[in-house]
C-alpha cells in the first residue's frame, strides 16, 4: 500500500479504499468519483470536511531526527490539533466524544485528513529537533491539564 500508516491498523475496507485512492492519484493525478462516494459512505460528513482540510493544506507532519512523527492539523475552527497516526489519536473533542466515547465513528475529520493528505501527496513537512518535538507535545499536555 502506498500510504504509510505507521503500523496502525484500520478496518480492511478503509485500508483497501486508501490504497486504491493512492494508486489512482499516482496514475491519474486525481481520485475517481466512485472512491469519493465510498469515502462519503464510510465516513459521512467527516469525509467532505476532511477533504476540505486537505484542499486547504492544513496537515503538517512534524518529524525529529530520532524518527518520532506527530501530525498537526489546522482545524476549520482555526485551532490546531495534534494527532498521532500511529495509534489513531487526535486531540480534538470530536475524537474523544464520537470515536472513543460513543464509538459511532472510525476517525475524526483530522485523522482522515492526515490519511487523505498522504494519499494525495499534499502533507506539508517540518523537521524539528527532538527537544522541540518534546516541548511541542509537553505544551499540548500542559494546556490540556490547565483546562481541567
Amino acid at each position: 500500500m502506498a500510504v504509510a500508516l505507521s503500523g496502525a491498523t484500520l478496518p480492511a475496507v478503509v485500508e483497501e479504499l486508501l490504497s486504491e485512492m493512492a494508486t489512482a492519484v499516482q496514475e491519474n493525478a486525481q481520485i475517481p468519483d466512485e472512491h469519493l462516494l465510498s469515502l462519503k459512505f464510510i465516513f459521512g460528513s467527516s469525509a467532505v470536511q476532511a477533504l476540505d482540510l486537505v484542499d486547504r493544506q492544513s496537515v503538517t507532519l512534524i518529524s525529529s531526527p530520532s524518527g518520532r512523527r506527530v501530525y498537526q492539523v489546522l482545524g476549520s475552527s482555526g485551532k490546531t490539533y495534534t494527532c498521532l497516526a500511529s495509534c489513531h489519536y487526535c486531540s480534538c473533542p470530536a475524537f474523544a466524544f464520537s470515536v472513543l466515547r460513543k464509538s459511532d465513528s472510525l476517525l475524526c475529520k483530522h485523522l482522515l485528513a492526515i490519511y487523505l493528505s498522504q494519499v494525495m501527496g499534499t502533507c506539508r513537512q517540518q523537521k524539528v529537533s527532538d527537544k522541540q518535538l518534546t516541548d511541542l507535545l509537553f505544551m499540548k499536555k500542559k494546556q490540556a491539564v490547565q483546562k481541567v
